[in-house]
């Protein structure tokens, strides 16, 4: 997935500087934070995960997210959020 896409929508945006902020988090909470209903930040974390940036990890059937600090791109990503100002 090429950096246009990724930032191409804003959901995804509001998503990513979720994470930064917060770490981790559960579907429910990322929906309720950035103001998107369940699916659609279902979808949008599908793409994320399959770009690499975020992972999760299963606790029965809550799945918690995170930034993939494994990849470079998602490091990146995160010193950008974190140098623009989260919240600001």
């Amino acid at each position: 997935m090429s950096v246009e896409e990724v930032f191409s929508s804003r959901g995804r945006v509001k998503i990513l500087k979720i994470l930064v902020e917060i770490g981790e988090l559960n579907i429910s909470e990322i929906a309720r934070r950035s103001g998107l209903n369940y699916a659609t930040t279902n979808r949008h974390l599908q793409v994320l995960e399959e770009s690499g940036l975020v992972k999760h990890k299963n606790f029965g059937r809550i799945r918690i997210f995170r930034f993939n600090e494994e990849s470079r791109r998602a490091r990146m990503i995160k010193e950008l959020v974190n140098g623009w100002g989260v919240g600001k």
